[in-house]
């Protein structure tokens, strides 16, 4: 897996803007990863990544107050559904979760990623 992100380091596998998958600049959602994920159709893209929000605010809203188990489930789930969509950085975020449930500076982190997908969605999805 990670072989083929290295690989697609070059131009001409470039994300709109220039930006290259797995990079530091990359958008919030890797778009190349989720045109691939829905075999480049629009509509399914818009569907998955309105219930990818949808989920994502529901974890957000839940995940602080959660106990232990109910937050590994949680972040489970989210680390999950955003690699599917190509939101790594908070399958990342959810992934260290899952090793360090009581880390308040990791949640916290996740809410922020979580804001920060929800607005690039609603932008790109005008």
């Amino acid at each position: 897996w990670m072989a083929a992100r290295v690989a697609c380091r070059s131009p001409a596998f470039s994300l709109p803007g220039g930006d290259m998958p797995g990079t530091a600049g990359s958008r919030p959602v890797d778009l190349a990863h989720l045109a691939r994920q829905t075999m480049g159709d629009r509509a399914l893209e818009q569907e998955v990544l309105a219930l990818f929000v949808q989920q994502a605010l529901a974890v957000r809203d839940k995940i602080l107050d959660a106990d232990v188990k109910e937050r590994l489930l949680l972040a489970h789930g989210l680390k999950g559904s955003a690699r599917g969509v190509g939101a790594f950085a908070i399958a990342d975020c959810a992934a260290v979760i899952e090793g360090q449930p009581d880390d308040v500076r990791t949640l916290r982190r996740l809410g922020v990623l979580i804001e920060e997908v929800r607005d690039f969605i609603a932008a790109i999805s005008r």
